[in-house]
């Protein structure tokens, strides 16, 4: 075996090594995660059995579960402008006009 074709295994086998040590590591962290958001909604489901409503429970606070933000319930303003009889008149003949291309 060449010197070259050590060098490239050696690098090779690092960079699959750091590679294997970063995923165990986010994987170790996402667990890890896991693991506490479902012990706060446990905590929290065990408040609002213990004290029987939702809110501070009794100055304990209510823990903070991420969740997707409330979608507006309206959209945008609409915009609405007056035109003059004359102005009606144009933009009906410029719609005629385009109708007539197609």
């Amino acid at each position: 075996m060449s010197e070259h074709d050590a060098i490239l295994r050696v690098t090779g086998a690092a960079a699959l090594t750091l590679v294997a040590v970063a995923c165990t590591a986010g994987l170790a962290e996402a667990l890890r995660r896991g693991r506490g958001r479902r012990t706060r909604e446990r905590e929290h489901a065990e408040a609002v059995r213990r004290h029987g409503r939702h809110g501070s429970h009794g100055g304990m606070p209510v823990p903070a579960i991420p969740v997707i933000p409330r979608q507006r319930q309206t959209g945008p303003c609409a915009e609405a402008v007056r035109l003059t009889p004359a102005e009606r008149d144009a933009f009906a003949g410029l719609v005629r006009r385009f109708g007539e291309d197609s």
